[in-house]
């Protein structure tokens, strides 16, 4: 029954974005050139190259060494660990899938929770550090289901541990869902604004790039990872001193065997390689020059040959397409130059080693499914706007001119927060924001001051564990109820409303000059 409901859904979702544009929209308004042309956009090719290049950090695990140096570093107290998960998490979903983050995360989570059991166990038997790690190795290695024999755990006790469990899992997925905020390449919504921007208002030119994104996005995160990171404490943890930071025998046990199941995960992956220095000197290359291509500043690299007058020949997707085809050139392994000393066995193999990605593992990797939704989504996006869907919406929404910009933004974003829930963030995106934007040119109000804040709270699915994949994949641990998620949740939605209210209403104002009605709203772009 379960694989029986989950064929039909998976089935809706494939009649709805995709059928749908592709062969009714031509059937009613559009040309068939107008409706295929969505699904190749500047916007499609920016997020692809981004995943791309996320395919190769995952393969060479990258992202793994990155975060088990910084939790090494961060230390192995509660509330440490704890803060370090998150901002480990957050930094990698900045990158690469939320999905795929919190998959590699929540194993290292066991991996530590279970061996800070299995010390607790020993060291109220009596056992002690030593003879802990005298009972075998066993013991020491991530997801052990190794348990110590002991007298019985007070229900305190159990349930601080329990406690720790829930705040542990619970962080990854709500940093996953975060960090993905912070770039434009980082979560669907972000992309989807991005398009809706260059369909809905063509002038507006380079006003929503990667530079200014990351200028109002980033710091929005930092604060709500943090706020989150104090709920979490304050919940689970009642943040105690003595138990966040770490006081008694059993405590710094608990710290010593965390560390060493970090250590030991560590070691696995064994010295840097050549190929993680080659992924991570391409990543590098692809942030600054997406950074430098029109910081907006000062001049870009974009003003020295790639811009003539108002156009412009390079974009944030020329820059990931150019470092996702670099990744198909440069190599895994050093090439062999000493032609003299080669043994006959090394002649006969190759001179270029392998590159670091090769298209059998890039099309195995790459989500290709998403790509395509955005594209249904640009298509239904364009077919409301060519037929005055949107824009008869929009006016609907007149009588909101007597409500105050502020009141309207934190209603809409409250409503957008809820919808994600039970759909996805990327359908409520592509749902609303033309409405939105619509709606905003109708009262005279720049419609950056709704869209922003409407596509950062499409993230903010915190409740439900079918609201977004990394929730599914904590939930799947067992650690954690419904209730928990939804008790939890409810209190991380009202966080991030009210972190994006402050962030639209301060910086926000100034980076995209949000007092104003801009010229590129005046008229909407429509080509029929």
């Amino acid at each position: 029954m379960a694989s029986a409901l989950s064929y039909v859904s998976k089935f809706k979702s494939f009649v709805i974005l995709f059928v749908t544009p592709l062969l009714l929209l031509p059937l009613i308004i559009l040309m068939p050139a107008k409706v295929c042309v969505q699904y190749m956009k500047d916007t499609n090719m920016l997020f692809l190259g981004g995943l791309i290049v996320a395919v190769a950090v995952e393969r060479w695990s990258l992202h793994k060494r990155i975060a088990l140096r910084t939790l090494l570093w961060v230390g192995a107290k509660p509330a440490q660990l704890m803060l370090g998960f998150m901002g480990v998490t957050a930094f990698l979903s900045m990158w690469i899938s939320n999905t795929a983050t919190t998959a590699m995360m929540v194993p290292i989570v066991e991996a530590v929770l279970q061996q800070m059991e299995a010390t607790s166990t020993a060291t109220e038997a009596g056992l002690g550090a030593l003879e802990l790690a005298d009972k075998g190795k066993a013991s020491e290695l991530p997801g052990s289901q190794v348990i110590f024999e002991g007298p019985a755990m007070g229900q305190r006790e159990n349930c601080d541990r329990k406690s720790m469990c829930k705040a542990m899992t619970l962080c990854v997925c709500y940093a996953a869902s975060i960090g993905g905020t912070a770039t434009l390449t980082g979560t669907g919504p972000n992309v989807v604004l991005l398009g809706q921007m260059h369909e809905l208002f063509p002038d507006s030119k380079d006003t929503v790039n990667f530079a200014s994104w990351f200028g109002f996005a980033f710091p929005n995160m930092v604060i709500m990872l943090l706020l989150a990171w104090l709920w979490l404490q304050c919940v689970y943890m009642r943040f105690s001193f003595k138990k966040s930071w770490g006081c008694g025998l059993e405590r710094r046990n608990n710290e010593k065997a965390a560390y060493e199941v970090l250590q030991e995960e560590y070691r696995k992956l064994g010295p840097f390689s050549f190929a993680e220095v080659n992924v991570l000197l391409c990543f590098l290359l692809l942030v600054s020059l997406w950074f430098s291509r029109d910081p907006g500043f000062m001049p870009g690299w974009l003003s020295v040959a790639w811009a003539e007058g108002e156009t412009k020949y390079a974009s944030d997707a020329t820059v990931a397409i150019f470092v996702a085809m670099l990744l198909f050139v440069v190599p895994s392994q050093k090439p062999k130059f000493n032609f003299c000393n080669q043994t006959e066995e090394e002649r006969k193999t190759p001179f270029y080693p392998p590159a670091l990605l090769n298209w059998k593992v890039t099309q195995e990797k790459v989500p290709w499914g998403i790509v395509l939704l955005l594209g249904g989504g640009f298509a239904l996006a364009k077919g409301c706007e060519v037929s005055g869907l949107s824009e008869w919406m929009g006016k609907q929404m007149e009588p909101l001119h007597a409500v105050p910009p502020a009141a309207i933004t934190l209603i809409l974003s409250l409503l957008v927060a809820v919808f994600t829930e039970c759909t996805s963030n990327v359908a409520t995106t592509t749902l609303f924001l033309p409405i939105f934007a619509s709606m905003s040119r109708s009262i005279g109000l720049n419609p950056l001051y709704v869209m922003l804040p409407c596509t950062l709270s499409a993230s903010f699915a915190f409740m439900l564990p079918v609201a977004t994949p990394p929730n599914a994949i904590v939930f799947a641990y067992g650690h954690l109820k419904v209730s928990d998620m939804v008790k939890t949740g409810l209190m991380m939605n009202i966080i991030g409303v009210f972190c994006v209210f402050l962030a639209v209403n301060t910086w926000g104002r100034v980076i995209f000059d949000l007092d104003h009605f801009p010229d590129w709203a005046n008229v909407t772009h429509i080509e029929t």
